[in-house]
């Protein structure tokens, strides 16, 4: 078998993704009660128009507390599936595969937009009470957040799946849990944030329970031929944290309930991590659990010149590489890439002139 590169075909289940470049969830802000705009048609139709594989939405909160901003987009309704379709709609159009990234943000939720100010929304001007696994708040001055009971578990399982429900309704060919970044899923993982007594807390067995259950209640009504991924911080940056042997271990865990790939990004649990950011830095865990657990991988952070990109799949590292803050620069970055490598450039019929 000849070695795979950034423009070999990715197959995944009963879909092919064209290249091994997907857009990675970048939250957009510009949602009106959880709804997607014409913005969002024009952000991520643009990226499947310019060459991308897999177009991911940016974070979809399942429940209306579970928002990171009242700006955030969301899933939690029916009525948020028929704007959703429409994208959907045209980013097949273009070649690509549509997916989305369903979201609870846990203790960080109720908090400003960027544009609209900091730190957490009083109560006074619209805010909500924030839930985590344990009654610890993200920062200091941070609100305390209520921690879950067993009702409220259930409510987080039974939203993850109504939610890929509406995904799959909506058109949507690939589901990415947002388990990673100090969210609410995270938040189980880590030991930093989770001081449960219970069957949630306590050992890995324990802290990785919802998060697997997560998965279990998603596939429950995802189809078979199409891919779940997870993604996760594969590491807190912070001694007595959550730690890549521990992602090891949970990929162990996800692969036999249906994970097709595990999407490796990296901290933000807590404030004062120091991270060691530079140029493919998260790279080395998306290997990891490749070379350890035969999980198929995804890696996302600093990948910015196609050599790179190329690089990461033809070593071996990953099987998919995500682009975030690069695709914000360059929409077109994928066409871009193929003309580099001399591949065949997936343009539309209307662009076929400038490549």
């Amino acid at each position: 078998m000849t070695t795979p590169h950034l423009f070999a075909p990715l197959p995944l289940r009963g879909i092919q993704l064209r290249n091994r470049i997907a857009v990675s969830p970048m939250c957009q802000y510009s949602s009106p009660d959880g709804h997607a705009t014409d913005w969002h048609l024009v952000h991520l139709g643009s990226r499947a128009v310019g060459g991308a594989g897999a177009v991911l939405t940016e974070a979809a909160a399942v429940l209306p507390e579970g928002r990171i901003s009242p700006d955030d987009l969301g899933i939690w309704d029916d009525r948020h599936m028929e704007g959703l379709a429409r994208i959907f709609r045209f980013i097949e159009s273009q070649g690509a595969v549509p997916g989305m990234q369903l979201a609870h943000a846990g203790r960080k939720a109720s908090t400003y937009a960027p544009a609209k100010g900091t730190g957490p929304i009083p109560s006074h001007a619209g805010g909500w009470q924030p839930v985590a696994p344990s009654a610890i708040p993200f920062a200091d001055n941070d609100p305390v957040p209520l921690a879950l009971d067993d009702q409220g578990l259930q409510r987080v399982r039974w939203a993850f799946a109504e939610a890929s429900r509406r995904l799959l309704d909506a058109g949507g060919k690939i589901v990415e849990i947002h388990a990673a970044h100090g969210y609410l899923l995270h938040e189980f993982l880590s030991p930093l944030s989770n001081h449960r007594t219970d069957h949630y807390g306590g050992s890995l067995e324990n802290r990785t329970r919802l998060l697997r259950e997560v998965v279990q209640a998603v596939r429950k009504v995802w189809p078979d031929n199409l891919p779940l991924f997870v993604r996760i911080s594969a590491t807190d940056w912070v001694a007595g944290g959550w730690n890549i042997e521990e992602s090891v271990e949970l990929a162990r865990q996800l692969k036999p309930l249906g994970v097709d790939i595990m999407d490796c990004s990296s901290g933000a649990l807590v404030p004062n991590a120091k991270i060691p950011a530079g140029p493919g830095f998260q790279v080395p865990f998306a290997e990891r659990i490749r070379r350890e657990t035969n999980l198929q991988t995804a890696v996302v952070g600093m990948i910015t010149d196609p050599a790179q990109a190329d690089q990461i799949i033809r070593n071996g590292q990953a099987d998919l590489v995500l682009l975030g803050r690069e695709f914000l620069r360059d929409p077109y970055w994928a066409l871009h890439a193929a003309c580099v490598f001399k591949q065949e450039v997936a343009a539309p019929l209307q662009y076929k002139r400038a490549f």
